[in-house]
């Protein structure tokens, strides 16, 4: 067990404790629970954001990619990283004009409450479950291999700690801790990177042919085509990480944090330079690993491969580089991005039960904000239990294909649905609905009968489906169906649906009848 690491690890999380006892005091009603009272400001919005994005899978996966394929390692990065203008440009100004806790409240607008909050909900915990299982197959995995722990009571911890803060604390802790966090990766992100190219006297291409001479894939790593070979493949994965960043409730939620659209805009650019600088250390950090890791006996198990798997690539490098307390630092700061991811997660998984289907669908008729604040807290326990079961139940899952099929979903319900609804005027309830059912099921099924699920897990000798990643063929499913339900609807509430998007249109970009962010 290293003593440092766990040491750092023990005070992140008594420092986290003590921002959610100090967040539950400031929690007097619904706002600052969801929200913080929308008082965050457009830089720390920015930092909260990147500490949301830059999970596990980003750190620990994209690294890890990054040593096992060289520049292609990168394309889950660069898609990430797309997605960010398209959030500027057509998403946050709108979204935070128009809704309040959820991107339910933007989607169903205009349109009839109780499907389309459903329907978003449906979607939102599609989502955030299979986000949260690679976020706890990743904690698991990192608390195992470091301190010794065994992977089920790793996860058990991780559980734990996430209802407690967002039982007590909130929205305020949830933010707090994530931006506590995303400095701390940078910070050491930016040493493991600074020590790494200290040692090639900064210089690049001494760097990179180094990494070239160490694998054994030679100088194919500096080539793209090693992670995904075949186009289809390729732009669906892409559609998949460009829009659905646009679609991931945790992301859209914080928008609602800050007191109006300018601040809303700010925390995107904020967010897209933290998280793009982020990536360039991911990519250093992964070339890194393969020049003295990859090589090197002490991080290798007895088959030859990585001690934890190439997951672990960024951990390893972080002891070969700066020794046990760099290790330390980092494998506590990895527990800590984590432990703010899922915390996300589930406030978002919580607020679409509370929110979305309690106080609107369920009980629509007789609201009451404490009821409402109750099932909230009911509901991320529900939630902590079900993130701790699928943790156990996926132990054996790829990190970054959970994080790439919780993103095809995005896209393909989500993304569609709010997109139209601010965008279109034409969009009805019964498209939506039905259109975005349609879209959530056929991706679901594509992913089952592809060769991850119909293969790998029910071993059958070839998959129905022969693509991976199904977003180019869910996502266009999806447009097509709303669009064309839409269309063809001619019922009296799509008059009506129809006749509001003007109203809602000049709302999204005045931002006229808004609240903004208040005090505690």
């Amino acid at each position: 067990m290293n003593t440092i690491a766990v040491s750092l690890f023990l005070l992140f999380v008594l420092v986290t404790l003590y921002i959610t006892y100090w967040a539950a005091k400031q929690i007097s009603n619904r706002d600052s629970f969801y929200t913080a009272g929308g008082n965050i400001s457009g830089f720390q919005n920015g930092l909260a954001i990147s500490g949301d994005f830059m999970s596990a899978a980003s750190f620990l996966g994209i690294s890890g990619l990054v040593f096992a394929t060289g520049f292609d390692g990168l394309i889950y990065s660069i898609g990430f990283l797309v997605g960010w203008p398209i959030v500027l440009l057509l998403i946050a100004e709108p979204l935070r004009n128009l809704g309040k806790y959820t991107f339910a409240d933007v989607a169903s607008y205009r349109l009839q409450q109780k499907p389309i909050r459903t329907l978003s909900a449906l979607g939102s915990l599609a989502t955030v479950s299979l986000y949260l299982i690679a976020q706890m197959v990743g904690a698991g995995k990192l608390i195992q291999i470091l301190f010794g722990l065994p992977y089920d009571l790793a996860v058990y911890i991780v559980g734990g700690l996430m209802i407690l803060y967002v039982t007590f604390g909130g929205m305020i802790a949830t933010t707090w801790v994530q931006i506590i966090k995303a400095v701390l990766l940078l910070f050491g992100a930016t040493v493991i990177s600074i020590l790494v190219l200290y040692q090639f006297n900064f210089n690049l291409n001494l760097f990179f042919s180094t990494a070239v001479n160490n694998h054994e894939l030679g100088s194919k790593i500096l080539n793209p085509g090693g992670l995904i070979k075949d186009p289809i493949s390729a732009i669906s994965l892409g559609l998949a990480l460009m829009f659905g960043t646009a679609g991931l409730p945790h992301i859209l939620m914080r928008f609602f944090t800050v007191k109006d659209s300018i601040q809303a805009r700010k925390s995107v650019v904020y967010a897209t330079g933290f998280i793009g600088y982020f990536y360039i250390l991911t990519f250093i950090i992964g070339f890194g690993a393969i020049i003295l890791v990859g090589s090197n006996t002490d991080y290798l198990n007895p088959e030859g491969g990585l001690i934890g798997n190439n997951n672990m690539a960024a951990i390893h490098l972080a002891h070969a580089v700066g020794g046990d307390v760099l290790l330390g630092f980092i494998s506590a700061v990895a527990f800590a991005t984590i432990l703010a991811v899922v915390s996300g997660l589930t406030l978002a998984g919580a607020s679409a039960i509370s929110h979305d289907i309690y106080a609107n669908v369920i009980n629509s008729s007789n609201k009451n904000e404490k009821k409402e604040l109750f099932v909230s807290r009911i509901a991320t326990i529900f939630l902590g239990i079900l993130a701790i079961f699928l943790g156990i139940i996926f132990e054996k899952q790829n990190i970054a294909f959970m994080v790439g099929l919780a993103f095809a979903i995005a896209a393909s319900t989500n993304f569609p649905i709010i997109f139209l609804s601010m965008f279109w005027k034409n969009l009805t309830t019964r498209g939506a609905f039905f259109g975005g059912l349609i879209g959530l099921l056929v991706t679901i099924g594509l992913v089952i009968l592809s060769p991850v699920v119909w293969v790998d897990v029910f071993h059958f000798s070839e998959a129905i489906f022969p693509y991976k990643y199904p977003a180019l063929f869910s996502m266009t499913t999806t447009f097509f169906f709303v669009i064309f339900i839409s269309l063809s609807d001619r019922s009296s509430q799509a008059i009506k649906d129809k006749k509001g998007f003007q109203e809602q249109f000049y709302r999204s970009i005045t931002g006229i009848g808004i609240e903004e962010g208040k005090k505690h």
